[in-house]
């Protein structure tokens, strides 16, 4: 049975942690641990519970717990979460509500597979004169789409005697 809960510690303990080798765990992990494997009642022992035991039993200025640390805390909670059973007892359903378990993921946030930019480069989607920039096959007109095409003539722009320099000369 303990064997099959180091498992389950070694996969909570990396769970989350790229840089974690599997062998210690932290709070956020622990807790997780207590979540998902119904160690964690909400009654009899609660999430202020699982903290306080987590920072009992790890060292003065650490932030991880090792295995052997980990029995010590599964059996505090235990005595909280089965009571009036003896400490073996105590274990034997721990590591029984543990047996096989791994990190839930149900309930998180999933990537979208689809992104941002394939609805912003949707071009049926576009609407007013966006729309007239593209053909039928939503490839881009490039600057034919425009309806305003800039005058390069060398007047300012708004000049309505452009073109009448040479007659006024002559």
């Amino acid at each position: 049975m303990e064997s099959e809960a180091e498992k389950t510690f070694h996969r909570f303990a990396a769970f989350g942690e790229s840089s974690s080798s599997g062998t210690e765990m932290n709070n956020k992990n622990f807790s997780k641990l207590c979540k998902d494997c119904g160690i964690m009642d909400g009654k009899a022992v609660t999430s202020t519970d699982v903290d306080i035991v987590f920072s009992k039993v790890k060292a003065k200025n650490a932030r991880t717990i090792t295995f052997q640390q980990f029995k010590e805390a599964m059996k505090e909670l235990g005595q909280k979460r089965f009571k009036g059973k003896s400490p073996d007892e105590v274990l034997e359903n721990i590591y029984g509500l543990m047996g096989g378990k791994d990190p839930a993921t149900t309930g998180t946030t999933k990537a979208t597979t689809v992104g941002a930019v394939d609805r912003l480069t949707d071009t049926s989607k576009y609407t007013g004169t966006h729309k007239e920039r593209f053909d039928e096959s939503g490839k881009g007109k490039g600057i034919a789409g425009r309806e305003e095409m800039t005058d390069n003539t060398g007047y300012v722009s708004g000049y309505k005697g452009a073109g009448t320099y040479d007659k006024k000369t002559k």
